[in-house]
């Protein structure tokens, strides 16, 4: 299997990352992303890229893979809706276009979050934004799609948030780690990495899983 990843200098993305660095079953990851993980694997392959609304540049480069794991993201946290639809709806569907017209037979997984609206109605923006792009990505026609709706996620293997704040609370909740792992709505980034490897792998008919989904998932990892 060879898999796309985007946002692997975030916390999730690069714990996906990681696990395809991992798994057997990945045979190779290319990485784009707007500066260099500066990370050195015989699998990894990496795209340095500054403009994510446009990369019809580099479509060669990312013709003949197998499945997209799409992690970017930003937090909607001093952003109108119109500045927040551009980062986060607008920059996915061009990404997906252009994956779809070199490779339908691909599968798009979507990194969105807990409390995503589908109808796209609520009264919370950033819900109704993400619930537009879930349902943009899962009716686009690919080989297979997901919605990942994470919630509360444990860093693994000396991974942090790209976020201080995020970091500071883990920091105070490390000594709870071993009771969170524990519970069932609680994933980690090693569980979030290995149910979108397995989601390739043996398709589910649950297109939006959630953490005790996500954890589900991760359980039929061959190589954990």
């Amino acid at each position: 299997m060879k898999v796309i990843i985007t946002g692997s200098t975030g916390m999730v993305g690069k714990g996906v990352l990681y696990e395809c660095l991992n798994r057997l079953e990945v045979s190779e990851v290319m990485v784009i992303n707007r500066k260099s993980l500066n990370i050195k694997h015989q699998k990894l392959k990496e795209i340095i890229h500054a403009d994510f609304s446009n990369i019809t540049s580099i479509q060669e480069q990312i013709r003949t893979y197998d499945a997209c794991f799409f992690c970017m993201g930003v937090s909607s946290v001093g952003m109108n809706e119109e500045k927040y639809s551009k980062i986060t709806f607008d920059i996915t569907r061009h990404f997906a276009d252009v994956l779809y017209d070199l490779n339908s037979e691909m599968v798009f997984n979507y990194v969105s979050g807990a409390g995503t609206d589908s109808s796209e109605q609520g009264r919370i923006m950033w819900a109704r934004v993400k619930g537009k792009t879930e349902n943009y990505i899962l009716n686009k026609g690919f080989k297979d799609a997901y919605a990942f709706r994470p919630g509360a996620i444990i860093p693994e293997k000396g991974i942090k948030s790209s976020t201080a704040w995020y970091n500071a609370i883990y920091v105070l909740m490390r000594p709870f780690f071993p009771i969170m792992r524990k519970m069932k709505n609680i994933t980690t980034t090693v569980k979030l990495g290995d149910a979108m490897i397995n989601s390739v792998l043996n398709s589910s008919d649950n297109k939006h899983p959630e953490n005790i989904d996500i954890n589900k998932m991760a359980e039929t990892c061959l190589n954990s």
